[in-house]
């Protein structure tokens, strides 16, 4: 009885191994990201015309308004807002398309950093007035950096920290642990998450009475701490 050919590999045939996954950042990191939400959306909305970075369900019922012929609803920011905020979801799905491994939640932290960091170089030398087209265009800008970010960080990010939306955490810290939906760690980082939106908000607003462009400034700083001490 003879035996099945063997089927020699051929040189250089051999697949490559796949690449190994991103190591995921710890929860210091995505807080700072969510503190870092906090602030942007405290100036793209106190400073730059009533409009949302980061919150963009609260851009699509500020359209709304604004479609209907609500007297004072924007109608261009929260559009803005919306497209450039889409663009950096997008953005993620063409390099994954392109057969990259990926963007990593490190490398969007490094574009956010830039983004921000250019934000706060063109309200410096601009001043641009709430609602004027200047203002709608740092606007785009910021909402592209959290576009990018919150896609990626879906991708890569802890669950328990979505750091551009609440709702999602606040449905989860309702449910007591005992319920068995989640652990008592779990509602302990959803807590830190509403925590520290709410401490870049105020930290935000507060920055805001001395200058806009510092607020973007501390905010694209914290970012960049939080990419160098990611682990």
């Amino acid at each position: 009885m003879t035996s099945p050919p063997q089927t020699q590999s051929r040189p250089g045939s051999a697949r490559p191994s796949p690449t190994p996954p991103a190591r995921p950042v710890g929860a210091a990191t995505l807080l700072a990201l969510t503190f870092v939400t906090g602030i942007v959306d405290a100036v793209a909305f106190l400073a730059l015309g009533q409009v949302f970075a980061a919150m963009q369900t609260g851009n699509v019922i500020f359209l709304g308004f604004g479609l209907a012929g609500a007297e004072g609803a924007p109608v261009a920011g929260p559009l803005a807002a919306l497209v450039a905020f889409v663009a950096g979801g997008a953005l993620v799905a063409v390099v994954v398309g392109a057969g990259r491994r990926g963007l990593t939640l490190r490398a969007a932290m490094a574009v956010e950093v830039v983004l921000l960091a250019g934000a706060a170089v063109a309200v410096a030398v601009v001043e641009p007035a709430e609602g004027e087209a200047a203002a709608y265009a740092v606007v785009a800008v910021l909402a592209l950096a959290m576009g990018l970010r919150n896609t990626v960080a879906r991708q890569e990010g802890n669950p328990n920290f979505a750091t551009t939306v609440l709702n999602l955490t606040l449905t989860a810290v309702s449910v007591p642990a005992q319920a068995g939906v989640a652990s008592r760690d779990d509602l302990r980082e959803r807590g830190l998450a509403i925590v520290a939106i709410l401490l870049g908000a105020l930290v935000g607003a507060l920055l805001l009475r001395i200058d806009p462009a510092l607020a973007l400034g501390a905010a694209a700083a914290v970012a960049a701490v939080a990419l160098v001490t990611s682990r």
